[in-house]
C-alpha cells in the first residue's frame, strides 16, 4: 500500500531533494528565468507560489518563513521589497512553464519557468 506517499521523487533521496528544490527556488527568484526538466518545474512550482504569496503577506514572520527556506537572502529581501508589488492584485498563477524540447544528452524533455510579468495580470483582468 502506498499510503501517504504523494509527491514526485525525482531521483533523489529526501535532503538532496529538498535542497535542489531549494537551489531552483532561489535561482528563480534570482534570474526570475530558469531552464529545467518538466519534472522538476512542475516541482517547484507550488513552492515559488508560496513564497511569492508570503511575500504579498509581507509581514515579519512570512519575512522569517521565506528567509528560512529561501537561501540567498538578499533575493528574499529583493522578493519582499520589488517582487510582491507586481503580484499584488493577482489571486495566484504567478509562474508559466513553456515546454522547450528535448534534451540532447539523454533524451530529457526540457522547460522553461518563468515569472509573469505584472502586465500580464493587468491585460487578463481586463478580459
Amino acid at each position: 500500500m502506498r499510503h501517504r506517499k504523494a509527491g514526485n521523487q525525482l531521483g533523489r533521496n529526501t535532503s538532496h531533494r529538498r535542497a535542489m528544490l531549494r537551489n531552483m527556488v532561489t535561482a528563480l527568484f534570482k534570474y526570475e528565468k530558469i531552464e529545467t526538466t518538466d519534472a522538476k518545474a512542475k516541482a517547484i512550482r507550488p513552492i515559488a507560489e508560496k513564497m511569492i504569496t508570503l511575500a504579498k503577506r509581507g509581514d515579519l514572520h512570512a519575512r522569517r518563513q521565506a528567509l528560512s527556506y529561501m537561501q540567498d537572502k538578499e533575493v528574499t529581501h529583493r522578493l519582499f521589497d520589488e517582487l510582491k508589488d507586481r503580484y499584488s492584485n493577482r489571486e495566484g498563477g504567478y509562474l508559466r512553464i513553456v515546454k522547450k524540447g528535448f534534451r540532447k544528452g539523454d533524451g530529457a524533455s526540457i522547460s522553461v519557468v518563468q515569472l509573469l510579468s505584472g502586465d500580464d495580470g493587468k491585460a487578463a483582468a481586463k478580459n
